[in-house]
């Protein structure tokens, strides 16, 4: 056994022990020489035993899968020690003497969103994702350049994901929160700022360049002249065109940088030769009006894009940077970051809402607009919740914390646009094979048309500015701008609704429903109930049921037991003790309160448990009849009491049911109510179809019924009780009012409860949809025209290159006419 093989052993030893499957390596010394990764990667994939092997150039990782029954460990390490022999012999310690990471396979996955820094095309996020997938560690890695994110799933710690993407020559930022997102538009500001600034002193030294060239006189002095100002132009303004090329070369990849690098490249070092040698030809003016017209097609594009950005930057905006904290007495302004949960802050009229909490004095109106998309002040008093971010109008409010930095509305809000907004859709994935393939293909074809030139008898400056033409003209941009940034825009759109989409996917697929189910309480209906009615059976003592009741609901986020608790309150009634508690969803609640087993619900379940309820259903159906929910109430196994519980339509419902049924949309109303009560509230707002006494399994297969029909189908639901068929339509829509489980598994959230937003967010689906399909038709029609006609030597390189950026603009454009939809 060699020394380099000791090593191994004892680098990897305890790893080939624990997991005897996999073995990762990182070296610096493999990360210095890629060719040596990719050979080695391709000679352990030929070897018997080893199932697979995947390098990593740029962080020097190795990983091989192996199968321990046809190859030891032992002999893994002897195979090793013999390939990394034969494979170059540039240094005389073996590269295996370094640092071994391993994946611990127990490690709990974890998610992160990280803005990216330093993309400048399309080309550029396929290849930050490509290296991070081929890292085993990491299961998910999309990269979006429209919106300059990545979200990434893996069993990584942030630092190594950041470390992956800085060694690709790019970088990443957390924004975790409010602040740190802050940061990064202040830092976007100063980029743009930049891009400005380097395309308006690429525009003041090409003019006169190009005005040279134009005039093309005979003086060697004016040919210096023009060579003098094309350095500036070339080595500072067009300096990051060549420093990533040169990176992505480093990497044996490239993108539209290279492109644009050997093109200005070619101009230049052409031109320098020929002036030099004292010989016609310069092109110097074709140099610099590559990176002239480049950059103005980027600082455009960036201005664009940031456009597309509103909707985030506005809710960031929301976010105050101090608060005034009430302690002792004494009023003390401090940064937000420094209010902590149950702190008592006061807000003045005109100031916005620090974080979430609730009002403990004080009456107002306040400004929900930008997060529930309602134009009209709420007012709020005692007892009210508050919003982070909102403003309050006329009066002084002392509010309790209840929530802060990324658990309040505002930050979970942002968190599901990001989702939404670097989302892919099934088209994108195409989009993405064709860029991926997309700039080598050029390069061939540039190579082609200068050897075509060339042999047709063509002068070698003529054959160099076709192809320098082609190697412009051909921007994969445009195609990767087309899908995400009409996603962006249309998410955007979306939130400025009160509509916040937690995917992409769910935008692409909204304008395509045609069945969509209803849940009746606090969907169809308002969600402020109110007991009506109160009716007790024969011996029962009226303040201790009610006692009874109030306690086994008290906690629950129920429509329902919320309005029993406040009926109860309303009646200074003061609730039991509660020694155990079980929920069934759909059906009721199970308690024992001080030695009592108290079970309300519906008459159905309590009929399961063999309870008679004949005496008190007598007088369900008249209060079913007027549209009230009856609740019945069962203690120690007889029922005791019942509770008539009435809830308005919405006041927009019949015109949301009538707008969505002109979309093609089949409404059913699916509830675990009465059939009379819910049949009273469907007439009132036009529903026909009508499921009664549904439990949470039947929404589910009613939802897996109309699919298999071939419907695509939506889900709008409030509760616990609605999340499985949430969770399997088509498309889910929360109430932005219900209970947590709801809304953690919609697609959709509608912040406000209006249902009438439904059919707006169908409309934008449809009109984001069409926007994608023409975005694609011209950057694809694009590419097709304009190659061969640039290859067939009817295109100047700057017209190309003024092409090239015009062509991501209009794409850009198009997307943000969806803002006046």
């Amino acid at each position: 056994m060699t020394t380099n093989h000791e090593n191994v052993k004892l680098a990897h030893g305890e790893l080939v022990h624990k997991l005897k499957r996999r073995i990762r390596i990182i070296s610096p010394v493999l990360e210095k020489d890629p060719e040596r990764c990719y050979i080695l990667e391709i000679l352990l994939k030929k070897r018997p035993g080893i199932v697979d092997a995947h390098s990593v150039p740029a962080i020097g990782s190795l990983t091989i899968r192996f199968d321990p029954l046809k190859l030891s460990s032992t002999s893994l390490l002897t195979v090793l020690d013999a390939l990394l022999g034969n494979v170059g012999q540039k240094n005389s310690h073996h590269p295996l003497a370094a640092e071994a990471l391993e994946a611990d396979p127990k490690q709990a996955e974890q998610e992160y969103n990280l803005a990216i820094e330093g993309m400048t095309c399309v080309s550029c996020a396929l290849l930050i994702e490509m290296l991070l997938r081929r890292d085993p560690c990491i299961t998910v890695a999309n990269v979006n350049y429209a919106s300059e994110s990545a979200l990434i799933k893996g069993r990584l710690s942030k630092e190594q994901v950041t470390a992956l993407i800085e060694k690709a020559g790019y970088k990443a930022h957390s924004f975790d929160n409010l602040a740190q997102r802050q940061v990064l538009i202040a830092r976007e500001k100063q980029r743009l700022k930049d891009a400005r600034n380097r395309a308006i002193l690429s525009v003041a030294l090409s003019v006169p360049v190009m005005a040279i060239g134009m005039a093309a006189p005979s003086s060697r002095l004016w040919h210096w002249a023009q060579h003098l100002l094309a350095i500036p132009v070339v080595f500072w303004a067009g300096r990051p065109f060549f420093v990533k090329a040169t990176k992505l070369a480093k990497q044996g990849a490239t993108n539209m940088d290279s492109l644009i690098a050997m093109g200005v490249g070619s101009s230049y070092g052409y031109s320098l030769f020929s002036l030099l040698a004292g010989k016609r030809g310069l092109y110097f003016d074709s140099a610099t009006g590559i990176i002239t017209f480049v950059l103005i097609g980027r600082y455009l594009e960036e201005k664009a894009k940031g456009k597309a950005h509103e909707a985030i930057r506005k809710l960031v905006d929301l976010q105050p940077q101090h608060a005034t904290l009430l302690r002792d007495g004494q009023e003390t302004v401090v940064m937000l970051d420094q209010v902590t949960v149950d702190d008592i802050l006061l807000v003045r009229p005109g100031e916005k809402i620090p974080t979430d909490g609730i009002v403990l004095e004080g009456l107002s109106a306040v400004d929900e607009a930008m997060v529930t998309g309602e134009s009209l002040p709420v007012i709020k008093q005692t007892g009210d919740k508050l919003v982070g971010g909102c403003i309050n109008a006329n009066g002084v409010l002392k509010m309790r914390v209840t929530a802060v930095g990324n658990d309040t509305v505002l930050a979970n809000i942002i968190h599901m646009v990001d989702q939404a907004q670097s989302a892919k859709l099934p088209i994108q994935k195409t989009v993405d094979r064709i860029s991926s393939v997309f700039v080598p293909s050029v390069m061939a074809i540039s190579a082609l048309t200068f050897g075509g030139w060339l042999l047709t008898g063509a002068s070698f400056g003529f054959a160099l500015t076709n192809a320098i033409a082609v190697l412009l003209i051909a921007c994969p941009c445009s195609l990767g701008l087309a899908t995400p940034m009409a996603i962006m825009v249309g998410t955007g759109q979306s939130a400025k609704r009160g509509v916040y989409i937690r995917n992409g996917g769910s935008l692409e697929m909204a304008s395509k429903l045609n069945s969509i189910i209803f849940d009746k309480t606090g969907t169809i209906t308002e969600g402020r109930p109110e007991v009506t009615d109160f009716i007790i059976a024969a011996r029962q003592n009226e303040t201790k049921l009610l006692a009874l009741v109030a306690a086994a609901e008290d906690g629950s986020e129920h429509f329902l037991a919320k309005t029993l608790v406040a009926y109860a309150e309303s009646r200074s009634v003061k609730p039991g003790q509660v020694e155990a508690f079980e929920n069934f969803p759909g059906h009721g609640i199970k308690a024992r309160i001080d030695g009592s087993e108290v079970l309300i619900g519906n008459a159905d379940w309590l009929q399961d448990l063999k309870i008679n309820v004949k005496t008190l259903g007598k007088h369900a159906s008249p209060l079913a009849a007027q549209g009230k929910t009856p609740v019945f109430v069962a203690i120690d196994g007889k029922a005791a009491g019942l509770f008539g519980i009435a809830d308005k339509p919405r006041e927009h419902a019949a015109e949301a049911i009538h707008r969505l049924r002109k979309l093609g949309v089949e409404p059913l109303m699916v509830t675990g109510d009465t059939e009379a009560t819910a049949r009273y509230i469907a007439e009132q707002v036009g529903i026909t179809t009508v499921i009664a006494h549904a439990k949470p399994e039947q929404k589910l297969d009613i939802v897996h019924q109309l699919q298999a029909k071939g419907a695509k189908v939506g889900m709008i639901g409030d509760g616990i009780n609605d999340a499985p068929a949430l969770a399997a339509a088509d498309v889910g829509f929360a109430i932005g009012t219900g209970t947590d489980v709801a809304i953690e598994t919609a697609d959709l959230t509608l912040v406000s409860g209006d249902i009438g937003k439904v059919a707006e967010v169908m409309e934008l689906s449809g009109a984001t949809l069409r926007i994608i399909k023409q975005n694609l038709f011209w950057a694809l029609g694009y590419n097709t025209v304009a190659i061969p006609v640039a290859a067939m030597g009817k295109l100047n390189p700057m017209i190309a290159s003024a092409a090239m950026a015009m062509s991501s603009i209009s794409v850009v454009l198009n997307s943000l006419r969806l803002q006046r939809k």
